[in-house]
């Protein structure tokens, strides 16, 4: 049992079933026990006294009998130790059994039930329940318990579902938050722990998200100011001296063009993790944007199909240039890279011949600046800048190379999976 509110509710109902049998033994122990016997009872402990002696002549003893159901103020027939009929007075009811050696009650198909008492000379009186004695037993001590439970039971389940729906409420947005849907929010209700508790979650929240949105606006800002001295150590380089030594100056160049790179990364990360969506879309052919790509790199293969999805051209060409960097930094040549359809919609699929990735490490390599153990350079952000803007596509970004390096990303096209 995991869900609260059952547990709750199902307490709630087995103390009332507890109570309910715990007050009905009492009752019957305590109430029933002693209560007034019903008169037909009474009557046959004062049959024995008012009803004359068996061999007392018929009319004696119907009489007597007229008396007695008087009293009782019921139907009764008596009847000799042989079940032949004495006395009656109102409808002729039935003998006992002929295996009958015990008074009680007799149960009957043609009508209401009858109490068979055996006299201590062997006769039978029988007599009809009244009425008004079985309305008088119902609805009982037990069944009012019953239905007492029952109403309170009914009446408990829609406070408990409440109380763990606000639960069910603040689990939702816990998970939302955790999701990174930073400006999930529950809904506060009522006035007690739980809604103290809401309170609290909202609060954290928006700290949460203040922190946040705080930390990206400062990673943003400080990427745009190293663009200015970034420019300046560039003309710098630009205006040295002919004289100057080209290794230097091209070891210089390097540097500030792989800085550049990075900024320009940590920007687009930045804008991809403070925008919800996409800001535009489009169709854009994936075949064509690979093909401008691998332009660039003179060991990149192409080969595939023309395929169309909708999406920002400016994210997927940067998520196609990643990859064949990646390849072309940490692998090694040739790179092929192939871009075809597939079940789940377009795929791309880049592989290098170089030492591939340990299966250990096949998902870490997505993670920022992740360096593998003995490498003398981290991955950087361009694997897990095409994880994201595969995601923000509605598509996924992964490691499938055996030995080799191997990566393959899957997104829907533009109309859907064919």
């Amino acid at each position: 049992m995991k869900r609260l509110y059952l547990q709750i509710y199902l307490t709630v109902v087995a103390s009332l079933v507890a109570f309910a049998l715990i007050a009905g033994a009492l009752w019957w122990i305590f109430v029933e026990q002693v209560a007034p016997r019903h008169p037909v009872e009474v009557a046959a402990e004062l049959a024995q006294s008012v009803l004359p002696d068996a061999d007392a002549p018929r009319e004696a003893q119907q009489a007597a009998l007229e008396e007695l159901a008087a009293r009782m103020r019921s139907n009764a027939t008596l009847y000799a130790a042989d079940r032949t009929p004495i006395a009656r007075v109102g409808r002729m009811l039935p003998p006992p059994d002929p295996g009958r050696e015990r008074s009680g009650l007799m149960r009957r198909t043609d009508g209401p039930p009858a109490w068979a008492v055996r006299l201590a000379d062997g006769r039978w009186l029988v007599a009809r329940v009244p009425r008004d004695y079985w309305r008088a037993r119902r609805p009982g001590p037990l069944l009012i318990l019953a239905l007492i439970a029952l109403a309170v039971g009914v009446g408990a389940y829609p406070v408990v579902r409440r109380v763990t729906r606000r639960l069910e409420n603040l689990k939702s947005g816990v998970d939302a938050l955790g999701s990174g849907e930073l400006s999930a929010r529950v809904r506060v209700e009522g006035r007690d722990e739980v809604a103290r508790l809401a309170e609290s979650f909202n609060r954290a929240a928006a700290r949460i998200e203040q922190l946040v949105s705080a930390h990206k606006a400062l990673l943003a800002n400080a990427s745009h100011e190293l663009r200015t001295p970034l420019a300046r150590i560039r003309m710098a380089v630009e205006l040295m001296k002919e004289n100057a030594d080209p290794a230097r100056k091209a070891e210089l160049e390097r540097d500030i063009a792989e800085l550049d790179v990075l900024i320009e990364e940590i920007l687009l990360a930045s804008r991809l993790g403070a925008a919800p969506g996409l800001d535009r879309a489009e169709a854009v052919d994936l075949l064509a944007l690979a093909a401008e790509e691998c332009a660039r790199y003179q060991e990149a293969e192409l080969d595939g199909q023309p395929v169309s999805v909708r999406g920002d051209a400016r994210l997927l060409r940067r998520m196609i240039r990643n990859l064949l960097e990646n390849a072309r930094r940490h692998g090694a040549p040739p790179i092929e890279l192939r871009v075809s359809r597939a079940e789940a919609g377009a795929e791309i699929v880049i592989r290098d011949h170089g030492s591939g990735v340990p299966e250990a490490e096949r998902e870490k390599v997505f993670e920022p600046f992740y360096r593998r153990a003995g490498a003398s350079e981290g991955a950087g952000l361009g694997l897990s800048l095409v994880r994201q803007i595969a995601r923000r596509h509605g598509g996924e970004a992964r490691h499938i190379g055996g030995k080799e390096g191997c990566f393959c990303v899957t997104m829907p096209l533009q109309g859907g999976p064919e």
